[in-house]
């Protein structure tokens, strides 16, 4: 899910670029409807989010957000020399796509609602099982439905011509 709201938040590096809180997460929204159907479940549809990483990859992802804050600042910085006048809502900032953030609180609230009205409002979204593994659930969201693949298949029960689609930045 985090490639997904990536997307939805900052689909550029245009300084120009600005969407509001809100209208980030009704893209959000509108693009989660658009891989269900394009994918159209039979049984699951996973969607997990990034949750705390082990230590060894947070200190990667510190010096990469650093890197991105920096470079962000810098194509202000060479937009206001050329002269280009920049809108005055603030930019938005990716660094907030990690857990334990204000932002990331706001979306999963909104995730959890999204989801339970899909569920509600549509036929479709019934007949699947509908798995949301938040922020707030240690691991790389990859690896959590991974893990959840792995343990289906120990069971009795587990169907081997079962398909699997996986979406995302890292999958």
């Amino acid at each position: 899910m985090n490639g997904v709201f990536h997307t939805c938040s900052h689909p550029s590096d245009d300084v120009h670029f600005r969407l509001s809180e809100s209208q980030i997460f009704e893209n959000i929204g509108i693009y989660i409807e658009f891989l269900f159907n394009f994918i159209q479940p039979r049984k699951v549809f996973f969607l997990s989010v990034d949750g705390v990483a082990p230590r060894s990859k947070m200190n990667q992802q510190r010096s990469r957000r650093y890197k991105t804050a920096k470079e962000a600042i810098e194509r202000e910085e060479k937009a206001k020399r050329l002269g280009e006048s920049l809108p005055t809502d603030p930019r938005f900032d990716s660094n907030c796509i990690t857990p334990g953030t204000e932002f990331m609180q706001k979306l999963h609230d909104y995730m959890v609602i999204f989801i339970r009205q899909k569920i509600q409002n549509n036929q479709s979204w019934r007949e699947v099982e509908v798995i949301y593994s938040g922020y707030d659930v240690p691991g790389e969201g990859e690896h959590k439905i991974m893990d959840f693949i792995r343990f289906n298949r120990t069971k009795n029960t587990f169907d081997k011509n079962v398909r699997h689609c996986l979406y995302g930045l890292d999958a």
